[in-house]
């Protein structure tokens, strides 16, 4: 299993449209994909020295070749839309990691 993990910091005066935002439409879009089986949003509890809150959100695949699907596909266009909402009150990264055991 692979996650696709976006980490985002979010600024205080966008704070709770930018929340919305991803609770009711940018998660529901990014899993009509149909290349994640799920996803969770969790808040990063570190203090940033930038300000702003921290959150991750992890997208689950079942493989690379899928995720890569994702970012020819459907990354481009996803991503277009947080830009154009929140342009620089957000600032994303992301990462790939591989499950290796769950205990």
């Amino acid at each position: 299993m692979i996650i696709y993990n976006v980490t985002i910091n979010i600024h205080e005066s966008v704070h709770d449209e930018w929340m919305k935002w991803m609770q009711e439409k940018h998660i529901k879009d990014v899993l009509a994909t149909g290349k994640f089986s799920s996803a969770r949003m969790v808040k990063v509890l570190v203090e940033e020295e930038m300000g702003g809150v921290t959150y991750s959100i992890q997208y689950t695949t079942d493989s690379k070749e899928t995720l890569e699907r994702y970012y020819e596909e459907d990354a481009p266009r996803l991503r277009a839309e947080g830009l154009r909402l929140f342009a620089d009150k957000m600032l994303a990264f992301r990462t790939e990691l591989e499950l290796i055991s769950e205990h």
